[in-house]
């Protein structure tokens, strides 16, 4: 019994559109991943290494380094979600 179709591209809209489909799958997997790691940066940084002068400061660009990357990955998905509204 097989529950899958066959999802062999035929045409190059076929093939970008399983790409971008791919790609949506896999931005927020890497969203929450990333999540994940920020907030053990942060808990490291200011929470068990509060009396570490030097921690603190590295938490301090981990944490705008952070910022910038997620606004990267929000901009990355935006466009990945105009293109996969155009090609559907």
């Amino acid at each position: 019994m097989a529950l899958m179709t066959d999802t062999t591209p035929t045409d190059f809209k076929g093939l970008v559109d399983g790409i971008l489909t791919l790609v949506s799958y896999i931005i927020p997997l890497i969203f929450s991943v990333m999540f994940l790691y920020f907030i053990w940066r942060i808990i490291d940084a200011w929470v068990i290494n509060a009396g570490d002068e030097k921690k603190r400061e590295e938490g301090k660009l981990f944490l705008v380094i952070a910022i910038v990357a997620f606004v990267l990955m929000m901009t990355i998905w935006g466009i990945v979600g105009v293109l996969k509204d155009a090609v559907l």
